[in-house]
């Protein structure tokens, strides 16, 4: 059925009718919805005859539903609370100025959080939503903004801007490094090994890029979560391989220490930005640009060069790109 040509009911008669079946009585919803009960009663003459039934049964007590008004009322009542939710979302979003930007969960706890004093005073009119997780989120269903991601795959048709690489290294902390040898490459496998498991360098990688055979143990803690890993490794736990980007605030506290020279590997933040949301952050693009020349020198101030790009949130053509 072409919508154009289907028999559509006003949005008016939809109101009346689920505010009838709520109360059971025309003149209360008629109250509600600041309209007379003959202007109610109308609404839903003219709705009966449209869907060709009685939708309710009318006494002198009231009125009740009928069995099509029972299903009519399940179908449509869910429609109204989406288009309700739907013009709240985008009418907020427009007063509010928005940023909702959804990233992994360190990468938020240990560089994002650690920076938004910095976006707020920027831009302290941006109203920020930060969500975390690890899965790819749709940017019109899951209502975000900004993704940043981790890894390198093909993410067309997205505009994809690199916030900076990664440096893998192995670190530990200088109360592990009192009670234990300072370590060699060749000399670590002896050592407690902390298995951190969403980085794309893992032990058995970086072992093998420097030709040393894998430990007979390979880890004596594993974690899932890189924050996890960290503060293990902060613990004095053992010796982390981990992203400087997540430790550089402990590197530059001192709580975590350098064991080698870092290696510079093939994955970044990478921050996408999606056509199909319906507000979109001005200059996205340049303010991302912004983050990467940024990130290699004064990290303190990379939100800043973002916010004073994203304070004015503007509308967009919807793309059906997921």
């Amino acid at each position: 059925m072409e919508i154009q040509k289907a028999a559509i009911p006003s949005i008016k008669a939809l109101q009346v009718f689920e505010q009838v079946a709520h109360f059971g009585n025309v003149a209360r919803a008629a109250e509600e919805l600041n309209i007379t009960p003959s202007a109610a009663s109308h609404q839903l003459a003219k709705l009966e005859k449209l869907v060709g039934n009685s939708l309710f049964n009318r006494s002198a007590k009231g009125v009740s539903l009928t069995l099509a008004g029972e299903t009519y009322l399940r179908e449509i009542s869910q429609l109204l609370l989406n288009l309700a939710q739907a013009t709240a979302q985008i009418r907020d979003e427009k007063e509010n100025n928005a940023l909702r930007i959804h990233c992994a969960p360190s990468f938020g706890l240990l560089w994002l959080l650690p920076r938004l004093k910095q976006l707020h005073e920027a831009c302290p009119e941006l109203n920020v939503t930060l969500s975390c997780s690890y899965e790819n989120l749709s940017f019109s269903r899951d209502n975000i903004d900004v993704a940043i991601r981790h890894g390198f795959p093909d993410w067309s048709p997205f505009d994809i801007k690199t916030i900076r690489d990664e440096f893998i290294t192995a670190m530990a902390s200088p109360d592990y490094l009192r009670r234990h040898p300072a370590p060699t490459p060749a000399a670590l496998a002896e050592h407690r090994l902390i298995l951190s498991e969403t980085p794309l360098i893992q032990w058995p990688q970086w072992f093998a890029a420097h030709h040393l055979p894998q430990p007979e143990r390979p880890w004596v803690f594993s974690f899932d979560r890189s924050y996890m890993s960290l503060q293990a490794a902060r613990l004095g736990h053992g010796v982390v391989l981990e992203s400087e980007l997540l430790a550089q605030d402990y590197l530059r506290d001192g709580s975590l220490v350098r064991l080698f020279p870092p290696a510079l590997e093939p994955a970044g933040q990478r921050a996408s930005s999606g056509l199909s949301a319906w507000f979109w952050p001005a200059g996205a693009g340049e303010a991302f640009s912004a983050l990467d020349a940024a990130g290699a020198g004064q990290r303190q101030g990379v939100l800043s060069a973002l916010s004073s790009r994203l304070c004015h949130p503007r509308q967009r053509r919807v793309s059906h790109q997921p």
